[in-house]
């Protein structure tokens, strides 16, 4: 869709969402657990049209943590205020808003009987989703952001370089530079922001100082992958931070000839799932769902998954043979069956 249409579709439906929630008492946005850098910006965005346009200063809250260094020092940098969802009292808010998770996707800790009146994603559709008042998902965008991006060019909202930096720095990141589902709306945002971006706070998000943990884990990592012809499985065991899995889910695609990686590791109760392809035949999404079906919950886009399965009686014991079930479903999803496993360490 050009995007003359797409922004007037957006002035449209942020001028009405803005117009309902007037009056109706203080805006909440809550993100999904463990935020990243497009739940970030995105919250941000949403924070300053609600300020501008409405005069209201809506509180961003989350659950979990923020291990991954850039995101830690992008919220830092970027000035970007978060509250713990525990210890807000959500009957004191007349408007609750939900940006980058859907109601019931399990990545987010909202009690499931909690209304959401405003839902904005780019995740697949979920039927909870449908009984909020304002829905905007839009699968084809690889990032929220540019979904907020283009609500704050409709209502003629100037773009500071702070904010700017925030959601410029969620389409690089989300979409690695634009190589990874990203679509026409996300590569139309970055090139608009980039002249706008601020190089010093960009360059200081990117290349942060590694604590000593994360060269432990990428040892973990590569002592227990375990290659079978295009994919490779590994084990991080425990992990100190949940961002910990995605990240060495990417690190392990880089390696020659790989099409698909399953990596997993235990952070507090849970076992956190992490899938990555780079082959058009391969659904990262649909691959995450079939691994957890009777275990946990999952789902995500072509090329990148999540999902998550809780402990059972005896942790140890149930997740030993969880993960075995995972390391036999993802061999046979990606058809290596026959394959013997080989190692990086030998």
């Amino acid at each position: 869709m050009p995007l003359e249409a797409r922004l007037q579709g957006a002035k449209h439906f942020s001028g009405a969402m803005l117009a309902w929630c007037r009056g109706r008492g203080k805006v909440v946005i809550i993100v999904h657990d463990n935020p990243d850098p497009d739940c970030l910006a995105s919250a941000l965005a949403l924070r300053y049209l609600f300020m501008v346009k409405n005069g209201e200063e809506p509180l961003i809250v989350f659950s979990g943590m923020i291990g991954r260094s850039e995101n830690l020092i992008m919220a830092r940098l970027l000035d970007i205020p978060l509250t713990p969802l525990e210890i807000v009292d959500l009957s004191e808010y007349g408007v609750i808003c939900m940006l980058d998770t859907q109601p019931g996707t399990g990545n987010n800790s909202l009690d499931a009987s909690q209304k959401v009146d405003v839902v904005i994603d780019h995740h697949p559709l979920r039927e909870e989703t449908r009984a909020s008042r304002w829905v905007d998902v839009r699968e084809g965008y690889g990032v929220s952001a540019t979904i907020l991006y283009e609500y704050l060019v409709a209502q003629d909202v100037e773009i500071d370089a702070k904010l700017a930096t925030a959601i410029f720095y969620a389409i690089k990141s989300d979409t690695q530079d634009l190589g990874r589902e990203a679509d026409l709306p996300d590569r139309e945002a970055y090139l608009q922001l980039f002249p706008i971006v601020d190089k010093q706070l960009l360059y200081q998000i990117t290349n942060p100082r590694q604590p000593v943990e994360y060269f432990r884990t990428v040892r973990r990592m590569l002592d227990s992958a375990r290659i079978y012809g295009t994919a490779i499985v590994a084990d991080l065991q425990k992990v100190d931070y949940p961002e910990l899995v995605a990240e060495m889910a990417d690190i392990l695609l880089k390696l020659e000839g790989t099409e698909a990686v399953l990596v997993y590791g235990e952070y507090v109760s849970e076992l956190l799932l992490s899938v990555r392809t780079s082959s058009a035949n391969l659904n990262a999404g649909g691959t995450m769902k079939s691994l957890v079906m009777g275990l946990g919950c999952g789902g995500g886009h072509s090329f990148m998954g999540g999902g998550k399965i809780p402990a059972q009686a005896g942790a140890s014991e149930g997740f030993i043979t969880a993960k075995r079930v995972l390391e036999e479903r993802f061999r046979q999803i990606t058809g290596t069956n026959d394959q013997n496993p080989q190692k990086i360490n030998t």
